[in-house]
């Protein structure tokens, strides 16, 4: 497959929605963490797909490519520390911590990869 704008990159789509589902489950944590934890899951959250489609439009340049996805990757490690945070303040369930830490995970390993083989894209 030939990737010819952003969307055609799994790991954009994947990072995309897994943003839309931390918003979604923080809307859920306590009124008092509205500006502190869910503030920071939600922006770092964000930011792994944000980084990706900035660092493919920018991907004739390899070095600002790569620098892009490695800050999303970081994004991605961030928000799994949040979330650790969400789940050891009883915020998310056991459950819910494993399903999406499992994808961030995962993600974080496209991102790599994604890193390694750009140019084979």
């Amino acid at each position: 497959m030939v990737i010819q704008k952003c969307n055609d990159l799994e790991v954009y789509n994947l990072s995309f929605n897994l943003a839309i589902e931390v918003f979604d489950e923080t809307k859920r944590f306590p009124r008092e963490e509205t500006y502190s934890l869910v503030d920071q899951i939600r922006r770092s959250s964000r930011s792994v797909p944000v980084n990706i489609r900035e660092g493919f439009a920018k991907r004739r340049y390899p070095d600002v490519f790569t620098r892009h996805l490695n800050d999303a990757l970081g994004s991605s490690e961030e928000t799994l520390t949040w979330l650790e945070f969400a789940y050891k303040s009883n915020y998310l369930s056991r459950h819910r911590f494993e399903e999406i830490s499992c994808r961030y995970q995962q993600t974080g390993a496209m991102i790599y990869k994604l890193m390694q083989n750009w140019k084979k894209f």
